[in-house]
């Protein structure tokens, strides 16, 4: 009983894994301008959220922030302009003196 608790708990461990983002130069290197979404979102993994969704100039802009699991105050921002990209960058969160 005690090792079907303790496999059950291993798998649980590695299933919550599966969704953690990491953001590593390799990654990051394989990116070009002008990718699709889902280009992008396959290089990248699917542990993002979607900013800001808009229409500007008649164009879809769409903004996917992915934080990166390892370090907690820093994210990387995609635009999106009509499903190709157009811009990313690295933004890090305030910090709060306590």
């Amino acid at each position: 009983m005690k090792k079907s608790i303790f496999y059950f708990f291993i798998v649980l461990m590695l299933s919550a894994c599966g969704s953690v983002v990491e953001m590593t130069s390799s990654k990051m290197n394989r990116l070009e301008l002008g990718m699709s979404k889902e280009e992008v979102t396959h290089i990248l993994g699917n542990g993002y959220t979607i900013a800001e969704k808009r229409i500007e100039a008649g164009k879809q802009m769409e903004i996917l922030s992915y934080r990166d699991f390892y370090k907690d105050e820093e994210f990387y921002m995609f635009v999106f302009e009509d499903n190709r990209l157009k811009e990313w960058y690295r933004d890090l969160l305030p910090k709060v003196e306590k």
